[in-house]
């Protein structure tokens, strides 16, 4: 289990426009890096027993317990269209927080390994505009930026976790890696 501080903050965009990117935990779903600000993370936990719920959406695997709560642990690859990927020794669970009108939700992302907390190369991310994302309006990307060279897709924990955006994964497809 691996703490994070709760010193870190968001930063503001400059007055060039060039948003300053937040410190970030970097984690992995395949090939592909992802993030989210230091500040949206509240541990990083081993891989434990989740337990199952009856009916429950592909995307949600069930609940796990963390300091003698029960958390709701999602997959990150189901959540993203990925498809499913077996678990590994370097199988993480990031429990964040997700804002959802006036509540404030604490949820587990279960990921393929956690890399390292960071910031992005020059401290800069790329904020994604509809028009960046060719029309694609159901983004839950934050920005873009890079570490070591390499392309980090920050997303937005908010939009990911959104129950209408959620709703709108249809069970059939979530399991064969197709998101809507």
């Amino acid at each position: 289990m691996t703490s994070i501080p709760a010193s870190y903050a968001m930063t503001q965009p400059d007055s060039a426009g060039s948003p300053e990117a937040p410190p970030v935990v970097t984690f992995a779903a395949g090939d592909t890096l992802y993030a989210l600000p230091v500040e949206r993370v509240q541990e990083i936990l081993d891989l434990r027993p989740i337990a199952p719920l009856p009916n429950a959406p592909p995307h949600l695997l069930g609940l796990c317990e963390v300091r003698g709560a029960g958390v709701p642990v999602v997959d990150l690859r189901s959540l993203l269209g990925l498809g499913t990927a077996a678990d590994t020794a370097q199988s993480r669970i990031l429990v964040t927080w997700v804002q959802n009108g006036k509540a404030r939700l604490v949820i587990g992302i279960k990921t393929e390994r956690v890399i390292e907390v960071t910031s992005l190369d020059e401290g800069r991310m790329q904020r994604m505009s509809g028009s960046d994302m060719l029309n694609w309006t159901d983004t839950a990307v934050l920005g873009i930026g890079k570490r070591n060279g390499a392309f980090v897709t920050l997303l937005d924990i908010d939009r990911l976790m959104d129950p209408s955006r959620l709703a709108s994964i249809a069970p059939s497809e979530a399991r064969q890696g197709v998101l809507q």
